[in-house]
Protein backbone atom coordinates (compact mmCIF):
# COMPACT_ATOMS: atom_id res chain seq x y z
CA UNK A 1 0.00 0.00 0.00
CA UNK A 2 2.55 2.44 0.82
CA UNK A 3 4.53 2.11 -2.43
CA UNK A 4 0.77 2.42 -4.53
CA UNK A 5 0.87 5.34 -2.61
CA UNK A 6 4.46 7.15 -3.04
CA UNK A 7 3.36 6.19 -6.87
CA UNK A 8 0.18 7.19 -7.13
CA UNK A 9 0.93 10.34 -5.19
CA UNK A 10 4.36 11.50 -7.12
CA UNK A 11 4.08 10.63 -10.25
CA UNK A 12 0.45 10.59 -10.97
CA UNK A 13 0.12 13.67 -8.40
CA UNK A 14 -3.18 12.10 -7.08
CA UNK A 15 -4.13 12.01 -3.82
CA UNK A 16 -4.80 9.16 -1.98
CA UNK A 17 -7.16 8.84 1.23
CA UNK A 18 -5.72 6.09 3.34
CA UNK A 19 -8.99 5.94 5.37
CA UNK A 20 -10.77 4.28 2.23
CA UNK A 21 -8.24 3.05 0.17
CA UNK A 22 -6.76 -0.50 0.71
CA UNK A 23 -4.85 -2.77 -1.14
CA UNK A 24 -6.17 -6.27 -0.35
CA UNK A 25 -7.75 -9.31 -2.09
CA UNK A 26 -11.22 -9.12 -3.83
CA UNK A 27 -12.78 -11.53 -2.28
CA UNK A 28 -12.40 -9.37 1.17
CA UNK A 29 -13.25 -5.45 0.03
CA UNK A 30 -16.37 -4.32 -1.24
CA UNK A 31 -17.04 -2.06 -4.01
CA UNK A 32 -20.45 -0.15 -4.27
CA UNK A 33 -22.21 -2.93 -2.09
CA UNK A 34 -20.85 -5.96 -4.30
CA UNK A 35 -17.83 -7.91 -3.38
CA UNK A 36 -16.40 -11.43 -5.26
CA UNK A 37 -16.24 -14.91 -4.24
CA UNK A 38 -13.56 -16.75 -3.83
CA UNK A 39 -13.71 -19.66 -6.43
CA UNK A 40 -11.36 -20.11 -9.32
CA UNK A 41 -14.32 -18.37 -11.48
CA UNK A 42 -15.39 -15.63 -9.15
CA UNK A 43 -19.22 -14.81 -8.69
CA UNK A 44 -20.22 -11.29 -7.64
CA UNK A 45 -21.99 -11.10 -4.56
CA UNK A 46 -23.43 -8.89 -1.74
CA UNK A 47 -20.91 -7.51 0.43
CA UNK A 48 -21.57 -7.51 3.99
CA UNK A 49 -21.82 -4.85 4.77
CA UNK A 50 -24.49 -3.80 2.73
CA UNK A 51 -26.82 -6.98 4.03
CA UNK A 52 -25.92 -5.25 7.43
CA UNK A 53 -27.01 -2.10 6.59
CA UNK A 54 -30.37 -3.67 4.67
CA UNK A 55 -30.89 -5.35 7.99
CA UNK A 56 -30.89 -2.87 10.01
CA UNK A 57 -33.30 -0.63 7.91
CA UNK A 58 -35.39 -3.94 8.14
CA UNK A 59 -35.43 -3.81 12.17
CA UNK A 60 -36.13 0.05 11.87
CA UNK A 61 -39.55 -0.36 10.21
CA UNK A 62 -40.60 -3.29 11.90
CA UNK A 63 -40.18 -1.83 15.37
CA UNK A 64 -42.39 0.84 14.36
CA UNK A 65 -44.88 -1.65 13.37
CA UNK A 66 -45.61 -3.21 16.71
CA UNK A 67 -49.04 -1.60 16.77
CA UNK A 68 -49.98 -1.47 13.00
CA UNK A 69 -51.57 -3.55 11.01
CA UNK A 70 -48.88 -5.80 9.45
CA UNK A 71 -50.06 -5.04 5.72
CA UNK A 72 -49.32 -1.28 6.21
CA UNK A 73 -46.06 -2.30 7.75
CA UNK A 74 -45.48 -4.58 4.65
CA UNK A 75 -46.49 -1.65 2.42
CA UNK A 76 -43.60 0.47 4.54
CA UNK A 77 -40.96 -2.27 3.97
CA UNK A 78 -41.62 -3.00 0.05
CA UNK A 79 -40.55 -0.14 -1.88
CA UNK A 80 -37.32 -0.65 0.13
CA UNK A 81 -37.02 -4.40 -0.64
CA UNK A 82 -38.20 -3.81 -4.18
CA UNK A 83 -35.28 -0.72 -4.41
CA UNK A 84 -32.65 -2.77 -2.77
CA UNK A 85 -33.27 -6.09 -5.14
CA UNK A 86 -33.11 -3.92 -8.32
CA UNK A 87 -29.98 -2.04 -6.98
CA UNK A 88 -28.32 -5.65 -6.52
CA UNK A 89 -29.87 -7.48 -9.61
CA UNK A 90 -26.41 -8.48 -10.79
CA UNK A 91 -25.63 -10.49 -8.03
CA UNK A 92 -24.82 -14.07 -8.76
CA UNK A 93 -25.01 -15.94 -6.00
CA UNK A 94 -28.54 -16.38 -4.37
CA UNK A 95 -27.97 -17.89 -1.05
CA UNK A 96 -27.64 -14.82 1.22
CA UNK A 97 -30.76 -13.62 -0.42
CA UNK A 98 -32.53 -16.64 0.26
CA UNK A 99 -31.47 -15.98 4.02
CA UNK A 100 -32.47 -12.81 4.10
CA UNK A 101 -36.25 -13.42 2.69
CA UNK A 102 -36.15 -16.33 5.13
CA UNK A 103 -34.98 -13.98 8.07
CA UNK A 104 -37.38 -11.09 7.33
CA UNK A 105 -40.21 -13.35 7.26
CA UNK A 106 -39.37 -14.15 10.68
CA UNK A 107 -38.93 -10.81 11.62
CA UNK A 108 -43.01 -10.63 10.43
CA UNK A 109 -43.92 -13.32 12.59
CA UNK A 110 -42.90 -12.19 15.33
CA UNK A 111 -43.91 -9.14 15.11
CA UNK A 112 -47.54 -10.59 14.54
CA UNK A 113 -47.25 -13.12 17.71
CA UNK A 114 -46.11 -9.92 19.98
CA UNK A 115 -49.33 -8.35 18.58
CA UNK A 116 -51.28 -11.47 19.14
CA UNK A 117 -50.11 -10.56 22.80
CA UNK A 118 -52.42 -13.16 25.08
CA UNK A 119 -52.61 -17.23 24.58
CA UNK A 120 -56.22 -17.40 24.34
CA UNK A 121 -55.95 -14.67 21.33
CA UNK A 122 -52.94 -16.67 19.51
CA UNK A 123 -55.00 -19.87 19.93
CA UNK A 124 -58.05 -18.05 18.25
CA UNK A 125 -55.75 -16.78 15.56
CA UNK A 126 -53.85 -19.78 14.63
CA UNK A 127 -57.07 -21.63 14.72
CA UNK A 128 -58.50 -18.93 12.36
CA UNK A 129 -55.13 -20.01 9.77
CA UNK A 130 -55.88 -23.56 9.61
CA UNK A 131 -53.92 -25.34 12.58
CA UNK A 132 -55.80 -27.75 14.62
CA UNK A 133 -56.93 -27.29 18.27
CA UNK A 134 -55.18 -29.23 19.51
CA UNK A 135 -51.64 -27.72 18.30
CA UNK A 136 -52.81 -24.41 18.57
CA UNK A 137 -53.49 -24.28 22.42
CA UNK A 138 -50.13 -25.98 22.65
CA UNK A 139 -48.82 -23.51 20.61
CA UNK A 140 -50.48 -20.81 22.02
CA UNK A 141 -49.40 -21.37 25.58
CA UNK A 142 -45.74 -22.98 24.96
CA UNK A 143 -43.94 -20.08 27.13
CA UNK A 144 -41.77 -19.22 24.69
CA UNK A 145 -40.50 -16.19 23.19
CA UNK A 146 -41.43 -14.44 20.04
CA UNK A 147 -38.15 -15.05 17.87
CA UNK A 148 -38.05 -19.05 18.61
CA UNK A 149 -42.10 -18.95 18.23
CA UNK A 150 -41.50 -17.34 15.27
CA UNK A 151 -39.22 -19.66 13.63
CA UNK A 152 -41.62 -22.59 14.85
CA UNK A 153 -43.38 -24.98 12.55
CA UNK A 154 -46.78 -23.51 13.30
CA UNK A 155 -46.00 -20.56 12.99
CA UNK A 156 -44.37 -21.57 9.27
CA UNK A 157 -47.36 -23.81 8.47
CA UNK A 158 -50.24 -20.58 10.24
CA UNK A 159 -48.23 -17.95 8.27
CA UNK A 160 -46.11 -19.58 4.82
CA UNK A 161 -44.44 -17.69 2.08
CA UNK A 162 -47.95 -17.47 -0.13
CA UNK A 163 -49.34 -16.26 3.18
CA UNK A 164 -47.24 -13.21 3.36
CA UNK A 165 -47.06 -12.79 -0.40
CA UNK A 166 -50.75 -12.29 -0.56
CA UNK A 167 -50.74 -9.86 1.79
CA UNK A 168 -48.13 -7.65 -0.57
CA UNK A 169 -44.66 -8.73 0.68
CA UNK A 170 -42.56 -9.24 -2.86
CA UNK A 171 -39.72 -11.66 -2.94
CA UNK A 172 -35.85 -9.71 -3.74
CA UNK A 173 -34.82 -13.10 -4.83
CA UNK A 174 -37.51 -13.08 -7.25
CA UNK A 175 -37.19 -9.61 -8.17
CA UNK A 176 -33.77 -10.36 -8.55
CA UNK A 177 -33.55 -12.95 -11.00
CA UNK A 178 -36.39 -11.01 -13.17
CA UNK A 179 -34.03 -7.73 -13.57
Amino acid sequence: MASLSDFLESSLRLTVNRDKSAVDRPWHRGYLGYTLTRHKRPKLTLAKTSLQRLMQRVREILKRGRGRNIRRVIEELTPVLRGWANYFSFVDVKRPLEALEGWIRRRLRCVIWRQWKRPRTRRRKLRALGLDDHRAWKSAGNGRGPWWNAGASHMNQALPRKWFEQQGLISVLDTVKRA
